[in-house]
């Protein structure tokens, strides 16, 4: 048993970044999303937007002792494809399944805006998301804005500065 790198070939392990919201935002979003390393989009501006919740790519802050070695790096997602009669899976950055997954719905990942005090999720809002008939007034609560992501630890390319990021979800025939 050497130190010898995990490669996980790209087409049976199509993820590779782990991303979610910037540490110090009081809106982040709580929860990492494992982004594909062919992200797909829908509609776009490629324009950072200040109501918006964002996307970052990660990396490790572990300044001494046994990880100290993974200071600054980014961190890679862990999560493969394993596919069963069972298996449903939602695809951040995607608006396609992969080959031997079907599609159920699609549309738009969306979160709290990143600089409001309450910590949020990732959410998937359908392409074409329907509302609350007579909930049609400005009285805040719980506000879902479009995610778009953020370059430096998150890549780009494949990511977009300022690009709307889509989601899937995806079931195992």
């Amino acid at each position: 048993m050497g130190k010898e790198k995990l490669s996980l070939d790209s087409s049976a392990c199509p993820f590779s970044y782990v991303g979610g919201s910037h540490y110090s935002d009081p809106g982040a979003a709580v929860d990492p999303l494992c982004l594909p390393r062919n992200p797909e989009w829908e509609r776009y501006k490629d324009k950072v937007e200040t109501w918006r919740g964002y996307v970052y790519g990660s990396e490790y802050e572990t300044h001494d002792g046994h990880f100290a070695k993974l200071y600054n790096h980014n961190v890679p997602c862990a999560v493969c494809l394993l596919r069963d009669k069972s298996t449903t899976a939602v695809f951040p950055a995607r608006k396609s399944c992969y080959r031997g997954w079907r599609l159920e719905y699609k549309g738009y990942l969306m979160s709290g805006y990143h600089g409001s005090n309450a910590g949020t999720m990732y959410t998937c809002i359908d392409k074409h998301p329907d509302t609350v008939a007579g909930g049609h007034a400005n009285h805040n609560g719980y506000l879902f804005y479009p995610v778009e992501s953020r370059c430096g630890s998150l890549n780009c390319p494949p990511y977009v500065e300022g690009r709307e990021l889509t989601f899937a979800v995806c079931s195992a025939p």
